[in-house]
């Protein structure tokens, strides 16, 4: 039974971390959403991800 689901972990995982968005770039646009109701402020605080949750964490939390 692990095996079956190792196997299929193996196959999916690499699909999902090439074609996905990481969770810095969910929680960046999340963030900036919150705080500012912009959807193009979202998308850009998504693209440069982690800078802006540190940015965040640092000066605005």
């Amino acid at each position: 039974m692990t095996t079956i689901i190792e196997r299929r972990l193996n196959y999916v995982s690499p699909a999902f971390v090439k074609y996905g968005i990481g969770y810095g770039a969910v929680v960046a646009m999340i963030l900036s959403y919150s705080a500012n109701k912009s959807i193009l402020w979202m998308l850009i605080h998504g693209w440069v991800n982690w800078l802006y949750v540190i940015y965040f964490a640092l000066f605005k939390g």
